[in-house]
């Protein structure tokens, strides 16, 4: 869609967000931004003239531009010691897109549109991820990326502010890792999505819940927990924040967040899998 309010489109300087002003907006991928009119909309800083690398192997796990594109991700080989990584290429395989959205939208972009079936929330959520956020004030804080979506299309970045990169542990990427995910059809979006981890050393243990929910819920437990303590958790948590729209009535996510959970809670104990 052409965006005829749009009058400048320009590099991000090297200020970063530096000279923020209503009407501006970060241009990554775009696949949202050009889907819909802006009319809201007057100038477009584009956040590839950074130059950012996509992908970076660190002694602190992987880093990931938010101007990486899924495409990049979905293909990227982990180091052999990471056995749980085969999520990163799960949670990409359920975006609901074609091949020129694969191949153009971002990891950044998925996060900070914040839609409760982002897959890329629920990837740097339940690994335990840190988002580096750039404030217009030239500060940079690090948010838990649990913590960083709070509703839908809604998260913690104020006015000016810029998701940088996250960063996702290596000792999440190492443990075990188990993924569920249900839509209404086999191309659907997402209905639920539940991932656990597993500490390989100490067994401390995280269920992360999204997509049935506005923003991720994450229980988190000393070891894989039995069924009654995940029961629990959940009820500790209720009401919680299941989303309705035309992908699932909130009863039936509601069932998928137990179901999913459970079945991802056997997985990690080693245990056979409820149907």
């Amino acid at each position: 869609m052409d965006l005829t309010f749009i009058e400048s489109l320009q590099p991000a300087g090297p200020a970063g967000p530096a000279g923020w002003r209503p009407g501006d907006a970060w241009l990554a991928g775009g696949t949202w931004l050009f889907s819909e009119p802006q009319p809201r909309l007057r100038r477009l800083h584009d956040l590839h003239a950074f130059g950012w690398t996509p992908l970076a192997v660190t002694d602190a796990g992987l880093e990931i531009a938010a101007t990486c594109r899924l495409v990049e991700l979905a293909e990227f080989e982990p180091p052999p010691e990471w056995t749980g990584a085969d999520v990163i290429r799960s949670c990409c395989e359920a975006l609901l897109g074609s091949f020129k959205i694969w191949n153009e939208a971002t990891v950044g972009g998925n996060i900070c549109l914040a839609l409760a079936a982002a897959p890329m929330v629920s990837l740097a959520a339940s690994l335990h991820g840190v988002c580096e956020v750039w404030r217009a004030d030239g500060g940079v804080v690090q948010v838990p990326a649990v913590d960083f979506v709070t509703g839908i299309q809604a998260t913690v970045l104020e006015p000016g502010w810029l998701l940088r990169a996250i960063t996702l542990p290596a000792r999440s990427l190492t443990g075990a890792v188990a993924f569920r995910q249900v839509s209404r059809t086999p191309l659907g979006r997402s209905a639920a999505l539940v991932i656990g981890t597993c500490d390989p050393d100490t067994g401390d243990t995280a269920i992360t819940i999204t997509a049935a929910v506005t923003h991720p819920i994450q229980l988190r437990f000393a070891r894989p927990p039995s069924p009654e303590e995940l029961r629990a958790a959940i009820t500790a948590h209720e009401p919680l924040p299941h989303f309705d729209d035309a992908h699932g009535s909130i009863p039936w996510r509601a069932y998928l967040t137990s179901l999913l959970a459970e079945q991802v809670r056997a997985e990690l104990a080693g245990e056979d899998l409820p149907r």
